[in-house]
């Protein structure tokens, strides 16, 4: 981002703050915002307060969505952090500049993802996968870039993709011990494996939802209704219920329980660990910021750690439609064929030892040179367009 773009954009935010005052309305506060260009994707969950508690310099953002009951899924509260306000300005630029280039559909886009710089730096950048002639599709991204940094990645073979699941065991529960059911171990479907993510919830119903990816449906004439199974060592499997909601571009399937089972908020990794909440959009360029990582448990896997590298991520690789809303994170041999489903996580730094914030699920790696990282769609995103928490 140039400097005369960061300037402007500071000097934006510092008006916002300087027409916020304690006692405005609701209403006041959000035309405020607006007026001023403040995202504002999560600012219902911000206040007047959180504005004039911010030093100089400095804006609010709401990093997670935390239970403040960690037994009750419905006690959700906003966690708010107070980052630079020319860096949220940077950050703020590439994500426009990320959702403009996904929609341009120049010929050879096959995706990109925003990549914030750490806090000391001050910016953003935006990277962008193709396909084709370099020079005319750097032409093409730089009439839309607008001063936000790019990086242009050439990508080829996407066609070849290599299966080595046969490389693992699965992760199969033992026994049934609990009628809970922890997250991170293997699932069936009618035609393959996956791992089962941890318990999501939809307030409105205020339904517990067992969830895994849709795409292990695939080969199902109708996906909606189709049973998920927990096959058991030594055992036969057991039925968890049938999919009530498929989400085919968001690659998430919701299965409603049908018996005594029910989806757990623990996670099965080496040193079990709760789930007490989601991290935001926000909450992810936070991490990126600071070069943090996140964790998963696949049912082939296992467990493993991986930097995170782009959020609000577009892929364009496997289907004749893009997804959006996605995280790219660790390498491509964090995930292999069967830990689709598994939910990507990170330490709550202010809950219990046991807790995590669920960062979004993991459905596919890359297979081409020059890139590695797994990706799925983020938490946020399920919660923008379905309401669903965890």
């Amino acid at each position: 981002m140039s400097d005369a773009t960061a300037s402007r954009s500071a000097d934006r935010l510092a008006r916002i703050r300087d027409h916020v005052r304690e006692g405005m309305s609701r209403r006041e506060f959000f035309r405020t915002l607006a007026t001023g260009g403040y995202a504002l994707g999560m600012a219902h969950f911000l206040g007047v307060e959180d504005f004039l508690a911010a030093d100089d310099g400095e804006v609010p953002v709401v990093t997670a969505l935390v239970r403040s009951d960690p037994d009750d899924p419905w006690s959700l509260e906003e966690r708010t952090e107070y980052v630079p306000a020319d860096w949220y300005a940077a950050v703020e630029s590439a994500i426009e500049l990320n959702d403009r280039l996904s929609r341009a559909a120049f010929t050879g886009y096959l995706g990109s993802a925003v990549v914030p710089e750490h806090y000391d730096d001050g910016g953003a950048a935006v990277s962008v996968g193709v396909s084709g002639d370099l020079d005319s599709i750097r032409d093409a991204v730089g009439d839309l870039s607008e001063g936000v940094s790019l990086n242009v990645r050439e990508i080829v073979d996407v066609e070849a993709v290599e299966d080595d699941s046969d490389r693992y065991e699965p992760r199969m529960a033992e026994s049934l011990t609990s009628s809970q059911i922890p997250a991170g171990i293997a699932c069936e479907t009618p035609s393959s494996l996956a791992t089962l993510g941890p318990a999501m919830f939809d307030p409105e119903s205020q339904q517990r939802y067992f969830v895994t990816a849709e795409h292990a449906f695939e080969e199902q004439d109708e996906v909606d209704g189709a049973l998920l199974s927990l096959p058991i060592s030594a055992e036969e499997p057991v039925e968890l219920g049938p999919v009530r909601h498929a989400y085919p571009v968001e690659d998430v399937a919701a299965i409603e329980p049908n018996g005594s089972l029910a989806p757990s908020m623990w996670i099965d990794a080496p040193e079990p660990v709760r789930v007490r909440g989601q991290l935001t959009r926000w909450g992810l360029a936070d991490l990126i910021a600071r070069d943090e990582r996140l964790e998963k448990v696949g049912a082939l896997t296992g467990h493993t750690t991986g930097r995170v590298q782009g959020f609000d991520a577009v892929t364009c690789f496997t289907d004749d439609f893009c997804r959006r809303g996605q995280i790219r994170w660790g390498g491509e041999m964090d995930l292999t064929d069967g830990d689709s489903g598994s939910a990507s996580y990170y330490d709550d730094p202010d809950g219990n030892e046991e807790d995590v914030l669920v960062a979004g699920f993991n459905n596919a790696r890359t297979w081409w040179p020059g890139q590695s990282y797994v990706w799925g769609v983020a938490a946020y995103r399920v919660t923008e367009q379905y309401g669903y928490h965890f």
